[in-house]
């Protein structure tokens, strides 16, 4: 039998055997976690989140939505409420016409015939119709083609029907009253176009309405038509809007007491004050008290004498004539006085004033050098030399190391300094000028070939040869700060003047957000008044309980009222009847250090210069004020730097002495134009021509050139002014640099021989010590400097804000 072959031999490769799956409904928790790998996932949508939410069942979801939308039907409702009924509170319609040749009358009579409401329209006074087919009162006040018309119109209105032309396009005036009614805060819109109907072909009528209706979605988005005056339908339909709409309203004004005024009545008195003149109108926003007082634009702040009700005549049965006889003979008292009514006082009585600090206890005779944060350094007293720190054992008290002496023996290994756990928080945000230096220890910086030969004498040079190089200097660098505007503080000495005397009122700081403000040296120069204006400790809880305190009591929302005031001038007789009546809430007539975050328009031909004049409105107030601007931010000193100009485009805080105004109220800045047949060089002066503009109330040449927000007031914010003191380096060797044209004399290089140098470059330094007598001195740095670089040093006061006048005193 021959012999069987085999085959080679071959094993398994592996020897684990691959079994089937298990078939899981859901992945595990283990397969989740590896699968996820550290990360969190994000839940699927549709789980529920929150642990309230795990435990609610369907049927308590769908009833907290059905909860959610009674409420808000509620709210609803509640706001419509005060225009339901015959005698309800009527629906506030501002017609603003944005050109020339708008016809508000004839807008006002095509929208009462389309709802076949007969009504004899006067040019330019407020008109008041019923309209049955909605049930609803409506209140028209046409607007001038005029700013602060459209703006007093709009403030007051519920509704607002921007009517543009068919014929002519918005001019420059007309964009100025879209932009200022925008600002200022604006409810419900409503576009109507006058003309339509006379644009021929008729094809183009669609094209020309679309062109308004995108133009006007760029102030106003919400605009989805433009409906026209022509057309019946079309005016039917905006009624029906007006009348059946809920206004949104402006929210600074519904936080306060408001009404339109129908009408006044002076009584019969030869004197200088009179009480008891009559505003009549209906209450809006929140309830009048007779305990606040109240704001009439145009006319000023006045107390209330009593709240009576003026119900309007309605048209009765006899039979209740009798009764009504009783009622119109005594007329109802619904609000007077308490003992908790606000005065007039602007400020703090003088007897509650603050006490005043010690003052420094160094006469100015014996100071010899510039204040530098709490210190006038290398004075006699040592007060601002802190103690050497002692080496004490570990654990020891604060109690048990006034029993060490300074010379304990520091050999042990349980010895510590007592500042060693002490941590330095630094600002690292901040320039060379505010007194904050990059970490550039690795920097290389140029410095040029060594020009300090170590055996040198130094001479003075001549006079003839100092000026002219002086002269020289001081060109180049003009020229330099015209192209980059590099130092905008910047200063230049005279040298004949002395600089400790010229910058007496100056200080040093060794960083402008973070060194303290020693304000006892302010004291000779606060505003009068300054320390019996309006003081917050806690703003923020003050302004929720006073707006809070706002919500209850008072004369309801809708109630048509005679508002007796008290002391009103008798040369308002002359003026125009007043449009509206603002309430103001506890504390909102004393004056404060008044802050706004002001923007500049970028289409400013100029920038805005500190203390220029000009015209804020914020809330019902319109003032005249001259406003020092200042960076934005917190910082923890509370200090924050002077600008000089605000060029366009950006922001800064804008500060005054004036009326508080409680809560985030927007602000509107107006600014005379300049004639263009005056020569601008004339404009540039102080002799501008704003004041008389001003004073004479010509509107016409007004223009908004910024917005803002009222921010929270703040008398201990202090606004520095920063002057720039600039030097050339004459010579350099390695880190020791001679310095000349900062100062003019070696007494001023004494005075000033505390305050730290500093680079544009950003290197650091201190006076060395005075070399001869005309100001040159040596100075070291923290490394090799440019010769192109040039040293400086920064100088701080504080400046006050001014107080702002009141428009309609400016006038009388």
């Amino acid at each position: 039998m021959a012999p069987i072959a085999t085959g080679p031999h071959h094993h398994r490769s592996t020897t684990k055997t691959t079994h089937k799956a298990f078939k899981t409904g859901h992945a595990s928790k283990r397969a989740l976690k590896d699968k996820a790998k550290g990360k969190v996932e994000r839940q699927e949508r549709g789980t529920r989140k929150t642990p309230h939410q795990q435990l609610m069942s369907k049927l308590d979801r769908k009833n907290q939505a059905r909860q959610k939308q009674q409420l808000k039907q509620q709210e609803r409702a509640q706001a419509n409420s005060i225009f339901s009924g015959q005698n309800g509170a009527p629906r506030h319609v501002a017609i603003v016409p944005l050109s020339v040749d708008i016809d508000t009358t004839a807008v006002i009579r095509a929208l009462n015939q389309s709802v076949d409401v007969p009504s004899d329209v006067s040019l330019n006074t407020i008109s008041r119709v019923r309209i049955d087919r909605f049930r609803q009162n409506v209140q028209y006040i046409p607007a001038k083609y005029d700013l602060m018309s459209a703006l007093d119109a709009c403030r007051l209105a519920d509704f607002v029907v921007v009517a543009v032309s068919a014929q002519v396009e918005v001019e420059e005036q007309g964009e100025l009253l879209l932009r200022s009614i925008e600002g200022q805060g604006i409810s419900n819109v409503v576009a109507m176009v006058q003309g339509l109907e006379t644009v021929n072909p008729p094809k183009k009528r669609p094209q020309v309405a679309s062109s308004l209706k995108s133009f006007l979605n760029h102030f106003f988005p919400s605009v989805d038509k433009v409906l026209s005056v022509d057309s019946r339908q079309e005016c039917s339909n905006a009624i029906r809007s007006l009348c059946t709409a809920t206004p949104k309203g402006i929210r600074w004004r519904d936080e306060r007491s408001w009404m339109l005024i129908e009408g006044v009545q002076w009584p019969e008195s030869t004197s200088k004050a009179v009480d008891d003149v009559v505003l009549t109108g209906v209450v809006r926003g929140r309830g009048l008290k007779a305990d606040r007082l109240v704001h009439v634009p145009g006319w000023g702040d006045f107390q209330i004498d009593s709240i009576t009700a003026a119900p309007l005549p309605t048209g009765r049965s006899k039979r209740d004539d009798a009764m009504n006889v009783d009622e119109s003979d005594a007329a109802q008292t619904l609000d007077a006085p308490s003992a908790d009514r606000d005065d007039l006082a602007a400020v703090a009585p003088e007897e509650i004033e603050m006490e005043e600090d010690d003052i420094e206890s160094i006469p100015d005779t014996e100071r010899k050098g510039v204040l530098l944060d709490d210190h006038h350094y290398f004075s006699d007293d040592d007060d601002h030399i802190p103690s050497k720190p002692k080496r004490l054992p570990r654990g020891t008290s604060e109690y048990q190391s006034h029993w060490f002496l300074d010379d304990v023996s520091d050999s042990g290994s349980d010895i510590v300094d007592e500042d060693e756990d002490e941590d330095m928080e630094m600002d690292i945000s901040g320039a060379p000028e505010d007194g904050v230096f990059p970490d550039n220890r690795d920097a290389m910086t140029e410095g040029g070939p060594s020009e300090y030969p170590q055996s040198e004498m130094f001479l003075d040079p001549s006079p003839e040869e100092e000026a002219a190089q002086l002269e020289e200097y001081r060109a180049s660098r003009r020229n330099e700060a015209k192209e980059d505007l590099e130092f905008p503080d910047e200063i230049e000495l005279h040298p004949n003047v002395l600089a400790r005397e010229r910058l007496s009122r100056y200080r040093g700081m060794k960083s402008l957000k973070t060194s303290p403000w020693n304000t006892a040296g302010d004291r000779p120069h606060e505003p009068e008044d300054w320390r019996r204006l309006l003081q917050f400790g806690d703003y923020k809880g003050s302004k929720n309980r006073i707006l809070r305190e706002a919500l209850v009591g008072g004369v309801n929302p809708g109630t048509r009222v005679n508002v007796n005031l008290r002391a009103v001038p008798a040369s308002l007789r002359n003026r125009p009847q007043p449009l509206s009546l603002f309430s103001l809430l506890r504390h909102e007539h004393k004056h404060t250090v008044v802050n706004i975050n002001m923007h500049l328009n970028a289409t400013a031909e100029e920038p805005l210069k500190a203390k220029e004049e000009l015209i804020v409105q914020y809330g019902p107030r319109r003032l005249v004020v001259s406003p020092i601007f200042s960076s934005a931010g917190n910082t923890s000193n509370n200090v924050h730097k002077f600008d000089r100009f605000l060029h366009p485009g950006r922001s800064a805080i804008a500060t005054w002495i004036g009326p508080l105004t409680w809560g985030s109220v927007p602000v509107l800045v107006f600014k005379a134009k300049k004639p263009e047949s005056d020569d601008p060089e004339v404009l540039d002066t102080a002799d501008a021509p704003s004041t008389a503009t001003i004073a004479d109330f010509n509107t016409d040449t007004l223009d908004v050139i910024g917005t803002g927000t009222v921010v929270a007031p703040d008398p201990s914010r202090v606004v520095a002014k920063r002057a720039i003191i600039t030097g050339h380096p004459y010579k350099i060797h390695k880190r020791l640099v001679t310095v000349r044209y900062m100062f003019f004399n070696s007494e001023d290089v004494n005075w000033f021989k505390a305050l730290q140098l500093w680079t544009k470059r950003g290197r650091s330094g201190f006076i060395k010590e005075s070399l001869g007598t005309h100001g040159y001195f040596k100075a070291t740095f923290d490394g090799k400097i440019n010769p192109q670089d040039s040293v400086g040093i920064s100088l701080y006061k504080r400046v006050f804000p001014r107080k702002a006048r009141a428009l309609e005193d400016l006038g009388s």
